[in-house]
């Protein structure tokens, strides 16, 4: 399939199908991470279970989203973006069937395979489709209708959750899914591969998922077990082993799944620095937001998702101008203002503290919120195009699926580092205040065990009713604290990503 242009009927289909496929990924995301606290009574699932909700699909994206897209360059694109929605559409039908947490957390798995092979696709098929002067118009509308799409997302999400009916965020992903398909099957074409195209590189390909299994396993096991555990630093330190002997055979291979040379390029490195830094910061910010609102500052799960609201719009307005911009001027100042005002706006909801609640959000919240979503609509069509610009059309699923990988492990990697960090913080805080109530040891031994649980610690039964309510403001008041220095810390990676801008990416448009 030749390139075409964006206004064409074909180019139209290229991103109507990317974008549809986004949004499905996106709806089920964003939706469930405002639902998490009643999907967490529902299921009596722990806090280390609720991680597992989110990472067991996160730890196979990013496993396997290098070797999807790969596979999209090498079988065809269409091809394979095709298999992984319909092997995601499966994975949504039986986790909203799932009756534990358990078999969630492996039908979680089973979505994140059809993940793989269908994220990388959505980019690529816009990248090898669509012209080179019109590609980041492409990203950048489909970084806007995409937002627009999912602008319900959350607000969906907090009121299926507040009626009860969390399930049904996994069972919208199957009409979207079918009419993704038909629009791929009846209106867009594969595009054609070359008869010398080269062998799948399986030995790569189990080298590169096993080190990022091993790696996001590790990582996951670290809120559970801890730092020192000899499971966590043994699949880290395992993973981190494959990876190295993966480096090692793709210098060797004719034909190698990730062509070591792109990183020769300092933009395309710069790029995914950047990417790593600022989707670490990004993905624990949202995560901890989203539990202290619900469950420390007595927001309703839909008022919850409504207040992400002023984010979108920002995102839904002007993602496209900020793509066409960039086409026009460069991306190098787009990708260093904007993950500065990124972490500049996790830093300012660092410093709030206990509200009011909802009647206080545009005092409280609002601030914060509005600066995160200016950063990242300034940040993430010029970043997607500058990725996807350093390299030529046969290796745009490769480049689609190394970002996209990085953005899973930076995910994986912070709500599993600071996950551990929030249980770290909320016990050292707790500690010494709860030395000054009048309890016995047990007492106080029951207390701390539920920091584990962190925003759903619950007061140990048998107190009398003047000692729960001091328990309770305790749990409140810690949780809180803890809350603040995860948002710092997030706050700061978003201002290394500004800075790897600043170092790496010189030139004014991408270069091959």
């Amino acid at each position: 399939m030749s390139t075409v242009s964006l206004r064409s009927s074909a180019g139209r289909w290229v991103v109507t199908s990317s974008i549809l496929a986004s949004a499905m990924a996106f709806i089920d995301g964003t939706a469930l991470n405002v639902a998490l606290p009643s999907l967490q009574r529902s299921l009596h699932a722990s806090g280390a279970e609720l991680f597992w909700v989110l990472n067991a699909y996160m730890l196979m994206l990013a496993a396997l989203i290098l070797l999807g897209g790969t596979l999209g360059d090498r079988l065809g694109r269409r091809h394979i973006f095709m298999t992984g929605i319909m092997i995601f559409i499966a994975g949504s039908a039986a986790c909203g069937l799932a009756g534990t947490v358990t078999m969630l957390i492996i039908f979680r798995i089973v979505q994140g395979i059809g993940g793989a092979l269908m994220i990388p696709g959505s980019l690529s098929l816009i990248s090898s489709a669509i012209d080179e002067a019109e590609r980041g118009k492409a990203i950048g509308t489909w970084s806007s209708v995409t937002t627009l799409v999912t602008i319900g997302g959350p607000i969906l999400g907090g009121a299926l959750a507040d009626a009860g009916l969390w399930r049904y965020i996994f069972f919208i992903n199957i009409p979207i899914g079918v009419i993704t398909l038909l629009c791929l099957w009846w209106k867009v074409a594969e595009q054609e591969i070359p008869a010398d195209a080269p062998a799948q590189d399986y030995p790569g390909a189990v080298l590169i998922v096993g080190g990022l299994a091993l790696l996001n396993f590790g990582f996951l096991r670290v809120p559970v077990a801890g730092f020192g555990s000899p499971t966590a630093y043994g699949s880290i330190s395992l993973g981190v082993l494959l990876l190295v002997a993966f480096i090692m055979t793709e210098r060797r291979s004719r034909h190698p799944m990730l062509p070591l040379h792109l990183f020769k390029n300092r933009t395309f490195t710069g790029a995914n620095l950047l990417t790593f830094f600022l989707y670490a910061g990004l993905s624990g910010s949202m995560l901890f937001l989203s539990l202290n609102m619900v469950q420390m500052q007595g927001y309703s799960q839909l008022e919850s998702g409504l207040s992400f609201l002023p984010f979108t719009l920002l995102m839904v307005f002007l993602a496209r101008l900020a793509g066409s911009l960039a086409d026009k001027y460069g991306p190098r100042w787009f990708l260093i203002i904007g993950p500065f005002l990124a972490g500049t706006g996790m830093l300012l909801m660092s410093l709030v503290g206990q509200t009011t609640g909802p009647s206080s959000y545009w005092t409280t919240f609002f601030p914060g919120i509005m600066v995160l979503g200016m950063g990242m609509t300034i940040t993430v069509a010029p970043l997607t195009a500058t990725v996807m610009g350093c390299v030529g059309s046969q290796l745009s699923g490769t480049a689609s699926g190394v970002n996209n990988a990085i953005t899973r492990i930076a995910g994986v990697f912070a709500v599993a580092v600071f996950g551990a960090l929030a249980v770290v913080f909320f016990a050292g805080s707790m500690q010494p205040s709860l030395q000054e109530l009048s309890l016995t040891a047990t007492q106080k031994t029951a207390i701390m065990a539920q920091t584990a649980n962190l925003g759903d610690a619950a007061v140990p039964q048998g107190l009398p009713h003047q000692q729960q309510q001091q328990v309770i403001q305790l749990y409140h008041q810690h949780f809180i604290r803890s809350y603040g220095k995860i948002m710092a810390m997030c706050g700061l990676l978003g201002w290394l990503g500004s800075l790897m801008a600043w170092i790496f990416i010189k030139s004014q448009k991408p270069e091959r």
